[in-house]
């Protein structure tokens, strides 16, 4: 009887965890890969996800192996992007990049575009890319 490959989640985000453990999948190992998520030039929202999201299971797929950990292993990735017409919105990192954000989405409609991509130990690729339509509110400045 074939054992079931061990599961690489390729995120240090305590979120895309707790979605996995609220399904019942526990990841054997978590290898962040810190990648440079810089969007190419005139790169479009749902291409810069599905790209980072593949980039990211490469890069800790291969950071696994030098590691010596999971040869065998299928390993999960995703990103999410979010964007206003062709403009992708920043990652917050500050309170104040936070509200730049919420002032641009005020009122507005955006999508927010999610890749997912499970790789293989031999390199074989299964994608998957969500985007999903919501409208904001105005907010006031309080």
């Amino acid at each position: 009887m074939a054992s079931r490959p061990e599961l690489i989640l390729a995120s240090a985000s305590p979120r895309r965890l707790a979605l996995l453990n609220q399904i019942g999948i526990e990841p054997e190992h978590l290898v962040p890969a810190h990648i440079d998520e810089t969007p190419e030039k005139g790169e479009l929202p749902r291409k810069l996800a599905q790209r980072l999201a593949d980039q990211k299971a490469i890069t800790a797929q291969h950071k696994a192996r030098t590691m010596g950990i999971a040869a065998n292993a299928l390993v999960l990735s995703a990103d999410t992007v979010v964007a206003v017409g062709r403009r992708i919105l920043p990652k917050a990192e500050t309170m104040e990049e936070a509200s730049e954000c919420l002032r641009t989405l005020s009122g507005r409609s955006h999508r927010v575009f999610t890749a997912v991509t499970m790789l293989s130990p031999s390199g074989a690729m299964r994608k998957r890319l969500v985007e999903t339509r919501l409208r904001f509110k105005r907010l006031s400045a309080r």
